[in-house]
């Protein structure tokens, strides 16, 4: 009996297709993933959509499944939460997170996927990838008990980072973001918010995420001398332009980039990637980062819905695919 599938491909920058297709019976140490839901990272994915991927990040930007080659057409896509319908007796039945694209079944190595911990919803697991981001990032930044931070840029990624710098004793966190609107957001993640002109200054510590140039000089902007800007945004293919004169050097300023795809060196002797997601799935255990999931869909939907989320006209935070039951 074949295994049919659909998957979503970036069939040319700004058009995306379902394409059907038959899945390879399952070898030794491989599972059958029936998908229940799967995210888009919004920044990420819809840079890739838009075919703005630079091509010397060609390699660099690869997914772990991913089919097709950059601009396009390709497969991609790392946030996919599903069943276990085959494989070792240990995982049939277990919903579990795979760095796989939007896809309603697929096979992958048992080692792929991650048990999903019985207090985290099925909904909730597809943002595990951006936790785990928010993870590496504050290992690379380190934050100290009392630190005065702000986060710029209210996003997925800002968002999850400010939501666990909340858990942190003694910090004063505060959301930094243009939209008025998503000072709901942090206060569903238990953090202050404010508008870049009204942000509280003289911070240690400024996590950039807001993927523009005016957010990463206003980062510089609100450091107490010697401070830090942790910049997790990815510009893909533009040009950013910094004041790296007045006072830069003269308050010792610091600006250090932060990367998902490899382990902060601050755990790479003693936490492994697999480490990594699995701390991120058990923090998902707080129901308040469902604030994170602003949009959903059917699967079907995802070539009109992606060139929506593209251009913004759909402002989500976290977009969720839902994948019906009879896929």
């Amino acid at each position: 009996m074949k295994r049919t599938a659909r998957a979503f491909w970036l069939s040319s920058p700004g058009h995306g297709e379902i394409r059907d297709l038959t899945l390879p019976d399952p070898a030794a140490g491989e599972v059958v993933v029936r998908s229940l839901y799967s995210g888009v990272s919004r920044g990420t994915e819809t840079l890739v959509f838009r075919g703005g991927v630079p091509e010397s990040q060609y390699a660099a930007m690869r997914a772990p499944f991913q089919e097709g080659d950059f601009p396009a057409p390709v497969k991609y896509g790392y946030l996919s939460v599903g069943l276990v319908e085959e494989g070792p007796e240990a995982l049939v039945g277990r919903t579990v997170f795979c760095l796989y694209p939007h896809q309603t079944r697929y096979v992958v190595p048992a080692e792929a996927v991650t048990v999903v911990p019985a207090n985290v919803p099925a909904r909730r697991a597809v943002l595990a990838g951006t936790v785990e981001t928010a993870v590496n990032a504050l290992w690379d930044a380190a934050p100290l008990v009392g630190d005065r931070i702000a986060v710029v840029g209210g996003g997925m990624i800002g968002s999850s980072v400010a939501a666990l710098l909340a858990r942190f004793p003694g910090v004063r966190v505060q959301l930094v973001d243009a939209d008025p609107a998503r000072a709901k957001t942090a206060e569903a993640l238990g953090v202050d918010f404010a508008t870049p002109a009204e942000a509280l200054g003289d911070c240690d510590l400024v996590v950039h995420a807001s993927a523009t140039e005016q957010g990463l000089t206003r980062a510089l902007e609100l450091l107490t001398a010697e401070g830090t800007v942790l910049e997790l945004s990815w510009y893909g293919d533009r040009q950013v332009s910094l004041p790296l004169g007045e006072a830069f050097h003269s308050r010792r300023l610091v600006i250090r980039s932060s990367q998902v795809g490899s382990v902060s060196p601050a755990r790479r002797s003693s936490r492994s990637y697999a480490d990594r997601l699995a701390l991120a799935l058990d923090l998902l255990g707080d129901p308040a980062l469902d604030a994170l999931v602003t949009g959903e869909c059917g699967f079907e939907q995802l070539p009109d819905v992606l060139p929506r989320l593209a251009s913004g006209e759909i402002p989500a935070l976290c977009h969720r695919v839902r994948y019906d039951e009879h896929t």
